[in-house]
């Protein structure tokens, strides 16, 4: 009969194998072959992160689309209640900014209002639509305009070249291109155009400023869209670290930001 196998006395037994992370297994294998670079360094897993949440913002923002296309109006608005109208960007529509619009109201207690837009028409004619809306709220109101990207733009134009009207309180843009985009080479419309780098829309704003109105600028340090700062000549600037163009229309810090804005401008004489 065969007996069962036994070890020796005084042998030892063989060492645990050290755990190694997986990134640094596969490292060593694609060095092994040549490939050397195809594991990201440190910065280039955080650019590789930056991209995977615009990325996701992106698809977030292209699902919410077709909601609230034809914008919202509030009912029931008292006098002196604060009243938040939207802005979106290009190539959106109001649907885009419902989960900013839904935190302002739950948090700020204020109304919300919005429209949407084609991509065509230029900075002047987003901003004519804005008076229709504005002229439907009470006469009491107190109103707030808060634009992403182009809509930050129709913001301050509308406050400094239409007349604006007595009952803004603040203006907040959100990546928005105050001094121009070489993005906007890819844009043959006249927004395109109003938002270009030599735009006569932008050189206006920034020549003749309204600083009875207080602006807010924020801006993302990753933004990939806006190549230019994307501040206005006036007012607070705030940079949203580890943020791009998109991702500032979920970004919790961003929302938390506005609500803030809203809430304080309550205690303004």
């Amino acid at each position: 009969m065969l007996g069962k196998a036994t070890a020796k006395r005084g042998t030892r037994s063989p060492p645990q194998a050290e755990k190694v992370p997986a990134w640094q297994c596969l490292r060593y294998l694609f060095g092994r072959m040549g490939f050397d670079r195809v594991v990201p360094s440190e910065g280039r897993r955080r650019r590789i992160s930056l991209i995977g949440k615009e990325a996701l913002a992106f698809a977030r923002q292209a699902a919410l689309m077709a909601r609230n296309v034809n914008g919202q109006t509030p009912s029931q608005v008292l006098e002196s209640d604060d009243v938040v109208v939207l802005l979106h960007g290009l190539f959106a529509t109001a649907g885009v900014l419902r989960p900013l619009s839904e935190r302002i109201q739950l948090e700020a207690s204020a109304h919300t209002a919005t429209f949407s837009y084609a991509p065509g028409p230029g900075v002047h004619a987003i901003a004519r639509r804005l008076s229709h809306l504005l002229a439907e709220l009470p006469s009491g109101a107190r109103l707030h305009l808060v634009g992403h990207s182009l809509g930050g733009v129709v913001a301050r134009w509308f406050v400094q070249e239409l007349g604006g009207d007595p009952r803004i309180v603040q203006t907040i843009s959100l990546g928005s291109p105050f001094n121009g985009t070489r993005s906007a080479r890819f844009m043959p419309t006249t927004a395109g155009r109003d938002i270009s780098l030599d735009s006569k829309v932008l050189r206006r704003l920034r020549e003749r400023p309204n600083h009875g109105v207080p602006h807010v600028s924020v801006a993302a340090s990753d933004d990939t869209v806006v190549s230019e700062p994307a501040v206005f000549c006036q007012g607070e600037r705030v940079l949203v670290e580890g943020c791009g163009h998109n991702g500032l229309l979920f970004d919790q810090r961003v929302a938390h930001l506005v609500v803030s804005r809203i809430v304080a401008s309550r205690g303004w004489a």
